[in-house]
């Protein structure tokens, strides 16, 4: 299939490196301040830019006809547009603030593990993260997602939120649970960027052909 690679930074070329084993020959690498049209005639398209750009991106591709994969972060308050751009287009967008297949399973467990300690009252619980000194959100998309799963999961104790940028850590996530007994953690750390651009492709090669917006998880687990 024919792949644009909108935002053509470190991601993009990680994406540009593994798109042949995914079965995607690379139709156009676009960055900012390039002319979206160009992605024209493409299948789909992975999209790693910034947060202000997110909605006008997808409106330009949904206008097109090209599927989106969004990785970049940071945009919930652009989501009605997204969602009126897929609706208008009939295209499928899917969108996670983490394209890693190791991260959306750790949402899982914690998810459990805040169902099973929402009923005792001993335990405080932490969720605290570190990225790389450039990441522009913090805390980051994911570590409000891994905060929002424990409060649907019935968890209404407070939860400490904390975030770090330093160096070049890829990510590192933990949540934890204390009380006077013991301490229970949980962590994913990730060693590259390398399961972000691999999940991402995994969601270009799901989307065509679907209508509507989509979480990664959609994709790894199927629609709930």
């Amino acid at each position: 299939m024919k792949l644009a690679i909108v935002g053509y930074g470190k991601m993009g070329r990680l994406i540009e490196q593994l798109a042949p084993e995914y079965g995607f020959i690379v139709h156009a690498k676009l960055d900012l301040n390039d002319d979206l049209r160009k992605a024209g005639g493409a299948e789909v398209a992975v999209e790693f830019t910034a947060p202000g750009a997110v909605a006008r991106n997808v409106e330009t591709l949904a206008a097109l006809g090209v599927p989106v994969v969004v990785g970049t972060t940071g945009w919930p308050e652009q989501m009605e547009r997204v969602r009126a751009a897929s609706q208008r287009y009939r295209i499928g967008v899917v969108w996670s603030p983490n394209f890693s297949i190791g991260v959306n399973v750790f949402i899982r467990v914690v998810r459990e593990a805040a169902r099973l300690l929402e009923s005792e009252p001993q335990y405080g619980a932490w969720a605290w993260e570190i990225h790389h000194h450039t990441k522009k959100d913090a805390p980051s998309g994911t570590l409000l997602k891994l905060v929002d799963e424990m409060e649907a999961a019935g968890y209404s104790h407070p939860i400490d939120t904390s975030a770090n940028r330093a160096g070049a850590h890829p990510g590192t996530h933990e949540i934890g649970f204390d009380s006077s007994a013991d301490t229970i953690t949980l962590r994913h750390t990730a060693r590259s960027r390398e399961g972000f651009a691999r999940g991402a492709l995994k969601a270009a090669q799901w989307v065509p052909g679907k209508f509507g917006v989509f979480k990664f998880e959609d994709v790894l687990f199927g629609k709930e």
